[in-house]
């Protein structure tokens, strides 16, 4: 790199706006890949694009925490991007109230399921309480399962990590997992892929049929109450 365009970049580095466009562009990027290949699970945007951003920063020798002040802004819209849930949540009323009873035990005994796993996963390998209690929302909305965390004393960026990498899992598997099991009621596969892989789980949802993502959009904002209410509980009886 010459020394003008050095100087160039060690200028622009310290531009919180940069980090904010290089998000943006890096997730505009992965979705026309997406488009390209037919919304093929293994090309999900998501997951290209943190590549990408995670190449940008390895190359350019960016810390994490230079680069989250500019692309905060994107963090910060979690909370609206989840509240707007409820736009489908409404158009789809009706088709919800008529499956409340099995949407209920659905999502207590996926709850459940979900934390008791990551728990026993994470004794069974001895982790430390630590990594074991940042392990546990693994499959909750990332603000709420940070929240959690923090508040039970775990590492709330851990926690981050392990729902980004839930949430990737999850996306890319529903597709071929449900075909395999011959699935093909939309409301029980968008619920299930939401309450299993939250938000980045939804956003697939929402790109395979609209009613899959408003059922995955009812399942990750139960289970972020649910979760919240049942761990404490759940933790205390497993570790003490």
């Amino acid at each position: 790199m010459s020394d003008q365009a050095f100087s160039l970049w060690v200028y622009l580095s310290q531009t919180p706006l940069l980090w904010l466009v290089v998000t943006l562009g890096a997730y505009v990027i992965a979705d026309r890949m997406s488009q390209a290949f037919g919304r093929h699970p293994l090309c999900n945007p998501v997951l290209v694009s943190v590549v990408a951003v995670a190449l940008v920063l390895w190359v350019t020798g960016t810390s994490y925490p230079v680069y989250f002040e500019g692309a905060k802004f994107v963090h910060f819209l979690l909370g609206p991007a989840t509240v707007a849930l409820a736009i489908p949540l409404y158009e789809n009323r009706r088709v919800v109230l008529r499956a409340i009873v099995p949407m209920v035990a659905a999502l207590i005994v996926g709850s459940v399921t979900a934390i008791v796993s990551a728990v026993v996963a994470a004794q069974f390998f001895d982790m430390p309480k630590s990594v074991l209690i940042s392990l546990a929302p693994k499959s909750v909305t990332a603000p709420v399962g940070m929240g959690i965390t923090e508040t039970l004393g775990g590492d709330p960026a851990l926690t981050a990590i392990l729902i980004m990498l839930t949430g990737v899992i999850g996306s890319v598997m529903v597709t071929p997992l449900m075909n395999a099991l011959h699935m093909k009621d939309w409301r029980a596969r968008g619920f299930a892929v939401g309450l299993a892989s939250h938000g980045i789980g939804t956003a697939r949802a929402f790109q395979v049929h609209s009613l899959a993502g408003t059922f995955a959009g009812i399942a990750m904002g139960l289970n972020a109450l649910v979760t919240a209410l049942l761990l404490p509980i759940v933790l205390k009886w497993l570790i003490g």
